[in-house]
């Protein structure tokens, strides 16, 4: 349907011109809708959306319409804004608007979570210096809440050995981070 053909329709009657164009249009319309709001709405929604973006265009278009010739490219432009528009309106509603001091953490917290990166990261570079087994065994025993008898069946040692490779382990770690004064 041209824009000609509509205004003349237009001018026998209203209810006729309205239903020639909405059934002319309405596949085209429902899969521009569809296709940008189908992951947010329903069914019943995406149907809503249609008819609105229709009333829009019967509000619009009027005898003395400008588009006498291509209509299609004038209900493309108007769905496809009235389908923008409602997906921003929904993100809005179901998303919400955060104050921004909840936003962002403030910047002591970025400042500790970056200074405890940083430690952790010499931490397990220190222990790894340890060599094997001893850095195994830290590591299972407070990396992973690893008990001493689990320790020792995966690494083919006595449970009593763990331990004492634990605290050795451990006074060896405790040097090592008080001379570079972590500790």
């Amino acid at each position: 349907m041209t824009g000609s053909e509509y205004i003349t329709l237009l001018k026998q009657s209203e209810h006729i011109a309205h239903k020639n164009l909405m059934d002319t249009y309405i596949s085209y319309v429902y899969t521009i809708v569809y296709n940008k709001l189908s992951d947010i709405l329903s069914k019943e929604d995406i149907e809503e959306c249609v008819s609105d973006i229709f009333a829009s265009i019967f509000f619009d278009l009027d005898c003395d319409c400008k588009y006498s010739e291509d209509l299609k490219g004038y209900i493309r432009t108007v769905a496809v804004n009235k389908a923008i528009d409602r997906y921003r309106r929904l993100s809005r509603k179901n998303f919400g608007t955060v104050p921004i001091e909840e936003a962002l953490p403030s910047e002591q917290n970025i400042e500790q979570s970056a200074e405890n990166a940083e430690l952790q990261e010499i931490l397990m570079k220190k222990i790894e210096e340890l060599g094997y087994p001893d850095s195994v065994i830290i590591i299972q025993k407070y990396y992973y809440n690893r008990t001493s008898r689990q320790i020792a069946a995966a690494l083919s040692m006595k449970p009593s050995a763990v331990r004492m490779r634990c605290g050795r382990a451990l006074k060896k770690l405790k040097k090592i981070l008080s001379e570079l004064e972590i500790f």
